[in-house]
């Protein structure tokens, strides 16, 4: 059988983030700061989700011929597999339509979070959709197939370790690169878990698990070595919603790191109480090279109303300060636009993000996912129903002390605020180019 999976990168979208709802990217502006930002955060050819390199190993394992598709007509194929993000959803809706118009006797599977949250979505179009998580098709294929009322629930993978490796031979990896993290590429996307044991209501990691699930140590470096040794990959970016849960896993996962050759970078994205100081170094000396955190606000009431846990903020102060201290990149997410937001409030998350002093800073505003507790307590007062705005850079949410353009404003006014200063170039100089300190003025960037 002849497989399509067909994909878009229009909209500026990155699907692997927000749990498989993706995000977009920092918008254009007038401003040459603006400019600059943008910039930076789209300079990188950024590997395609995860999912879709589980799915070429899949239906490769199941003895099926696999092509990848990017933004133009599909060839005739067998079976064609969409996974659409929120903010494509209109794009990738009207593909299906038209390819259904044009091959009646196509078979159409839409797999993914977006697809899995919102099936309604694609009734009508001729397309099944695959609900809970797309790697189940390994074993499942057949039955969705099989399946013609438009939808069929797939549930979870239990066993992860029981997957093939992904295949990118597809998606042209020798040019992924992720230059915030890293500094050796090609770069790829791997996970040693899935799910997270915190209850946050408006993260979109949980819809479809609430469950946490851990792969073995070894086939995760299994994994590693693969992609190594078949795409020469120097770093890999690890897609856990909460990397260092298990931490009999986390130090086994040291031990085979350490014994790879050449020496690998690696990224990971957790909160700060599961990497103490002793787990930080432990990391760092196999390959750690940057490390991203919710810090979202300093309102410790506001998180805590939503089933996040606060964070001391002497310990963030810590954190990163003992990750600068190692040379580690810290990427720290802060968030704005809460309904309870104000002026004031959203000018306290600038001021405590440029004093605690993450190598990088991302401000996004506060996204209501389907499939969320948040979403369904606002989903009757959303002033938007076009979820082309969901990139996390424009409101979609009511706020009550704030308009939508005012929004707009702070997260223009948080970015420009946190980069352009001189201080922030002297503290992250030896981060951002490891190569300075070689040079006499070295010393003086700390």
């Amino acid at each position: 059988m002849d497989v399509i999976l067909w994909d878009t990168r229009k909209l500026d979208v990155s699907k692997d983030f927000a749990g498989g709802f993706g995000v977009g990217q920092y918008p254009a502006g007038g401003d040459l700061r603006d400019r600059l930002i943008r910039w930076f955060y789209t300079r990188d050819r950024r590997p395609v989700a995860l999912l879709w390199a589980h799915l070429a190993a899949i239906f490769r394992r199941l003895g099926h011929q696999v092509q990848y598709v990017q933004d133009r007509q599909p060839p005739p194929a067998d079976l064609y597999v969409f996974c659409p993000s929120l903010i494509t959803l209109d794009l990738e809706r009207r593909t299906i339509a038209e390819l259904v118009a044009a091959r009646p006797g196509a078979r159409v599977l839409v797999a993914g979070t977006t697809a899995s949250v919102l099936p309604e979505a694609f009734a009508g179009l001729g397309a099944t959709v695959v609900r809970g998580e797309a790697e189940r098709l390994l074993w499942e294929l057949d039955a969705v197939l099989a399946e013609r009322s438009g939808q069929f629930a797939v549930g979870l993978v239990e066993d992860l370790d029981r997957l093939p490796p992904p295949d990118w031979s597809p998606f042209g990896p020798r040019r992924f690169r992720i230059g915030y993290d890293f500094w050796r590429f090609p770069t790829a996307l791997l996970q040693a878990s899935r799910g997270c044991p915190f209850r946050c209501n408006y993260c979109p990691y949980l819809v479809l698990s609430q469950s946490t699930r851990v792969r073995s140590a070894e086939a995760v470096v299994d994994e590693i070595r693969h992609g190594m040794r078949r795409w020469g990959f120097r770093s890999f970016k690890f897609r856990d919603p909460c990397f260092g849960t298990n931490r009999r896993q986390v130090q086994r996962l040291a031990e085979l790191i350490g014994r790879l050759r050449p020496k690998i970078q690696f990224s990971v994205e957790s909160r700060i109480e599961l990497l103490p100081p002793e787990v930080l170094k432990l990391l760092q000396g196999v390959g750690l090279t940057s490390i991203t955190v919710g810090i979202e606000t300093p309102d410790d009431a506001v998180v805590a109303s939503r089933g996040r846990k606060p964070v001391d903020r002497d310990l963030q102060q810590e954190f990163i300060a003992t990750c600068r201290g190692l040379g580690l990149r810290t990427v720290a997410g802060f968030l704005i636009g809460f309904p309870e937001d104000t002026e004031e409030s959203v000018r306290r998350v600038r001021d405590y993000a440029a004093r605690l002093g993450p190598t990088f800073a991302n401000f996004n505003v506060v996204t209501p996912y389907p499939g969320t507790p948040m979403f369904e307590t606002v989903r009757d007062r959303l002033g938007w129903t076009d979820f082309s705005r969901f990139t996390v850079y424009l409101p979609v949410a009511p706020c009550a002390h704030l308009t939508a353009e005012r929004i707009e404003w702070h997260v223009r006014k948080c970015f420009r605020r946190f980069y352009f200063r001189w201080e922030y170039f002297c503290r992250n100089a030896r981060l951002l180019w490891p190569g300075l300190g070689r040079f006499a003025f070295g010393p003086f960037l700390k």
